[in-house]
């Protein structure tokens, strides 16, 4: 952690809806004047799109039917956990981007589904702001869990999960439900060892529960909407958060435990951006208090 450079990394796994928490993060930034280095898990990845389909025929022609995104052996936690390290020491390190899709890979003129080259982090940066699968990970040899100030999980109940990657790969992606399945199967023992165990170590958690049925999600013809579900909202360490103000500010919300605020789905984003515009403000001065001291 660092006074000076400081981390915020959002964790979650494929299809959970990190993208939602980045969206509220961009907007508190650009509101606030705060210039964050923005980085995304999948440029973490170590092999491209076809090396990765390449990779995975052997594994399954070798037996190995657990070959996913989610586990060591084809991520780069070290290169991760070295770039947190130096981005809090010194404000720099190296990053690269994974370009998902054409209209990405067009301005490095390369194919949708590569990576561009390693590049040093934008200099003069106040904040370092980190979305993927892996911000949190620990391993017997990376403790990336270490590094970011603030850590937020964003975890839908898993038939939730299951319904929004169903949804995404099949009419993004054109993947059929029986592949979309064939994934979800090969990468549960990852999930269960190296996504699952991060949030234990979040400092806020957001769990979207849908308040309808999906008892059975591979056969769920749409994604519950915001307005279908509630947000579980849980701090590992409640001192400071004025639960009576959240609770005053976010209508039809109640607190389920000490720890934990209960919203509406479609109040999510307002409860983001009533949490963690104060952690940013928090942020900003003792990282100019840190650095007038000097």
């Amino acid at each position: 952690m660092s006074e000076r450079h400081p981390i915020i990394a959002i964790t979650g796994s494929s299809g959970a809806g990190t993208s939602t928490v980045t969206r509220t993060f961009s907007n508190i930034f650009r509101r606030e004047n705060v210039h964050a280095a923005i980085i995304e898990g999948d440029s973490f990845h170590r092999f491209d799109r076809q090396e990765m389909k390449l990779r995975q025929a052997e594994a399954e022609n070798s037996g190995n039917k657990n070959f996913s995104h989610f586990g060591p052996d084809n991520n780069l936690f070290g290169e991760l956990e070295a770039l947190f390290q130096s981005y809090g020491e010194s404000g720099q390190g190296r990053t690269r981007k994974y370009l998902h899709n054409a209209e990405e890979a067009a301005p490095y003129q390369q194919e949708p589904g590569t990576f561009t080259a390693w590049a040093d982090l934008p200099a003069q940066t106040d904040i370092l702001f980190y979305e993927g699968l892996h911000g949190a990970v620990q391993t017997p040899q990376h403790n990336i869990a270490k590094h970011p100030d603030l850590l937020i999980g964003v975890v839908p109940v898993i038939n939730l999960e299951w319904i929004q990657k169903l949804w995404r790969d099949k009419h993004q992606r054109g993947y059929s439900t029986e592949a979309v399945t064939d994934t979800i199967l090969r990468r549960m023992p990852d999930y269960v060892n190296y996504i699952c165990p991060q949030f234990a170590h979040t400092h806020v958690n957001f769990q979207r529960v849908p308040m309808v049925d999906t008892s059975n999600p591979f056969i769920a013809r749409d994604i519950p909407s915001a307005d279908e579900s509630m947000v579980v909202i849980r701090f590992a360490n409640p001192k400071g958060i004025d639960f009576q103000y959240l609770l005053n500010m976010i209508g039809d919300s109640f607190m389920s435990r000490a720890n934990t605020v209960v919203v509406p789905g479609g109040k999510m984003e307002l409860a983001m951006q009533l949490i963690f515009t104060p952690f940013v403000w928090r942020m900003i001065e003792r990282r100019k208090r840190a650095l007038a001291a000097l």
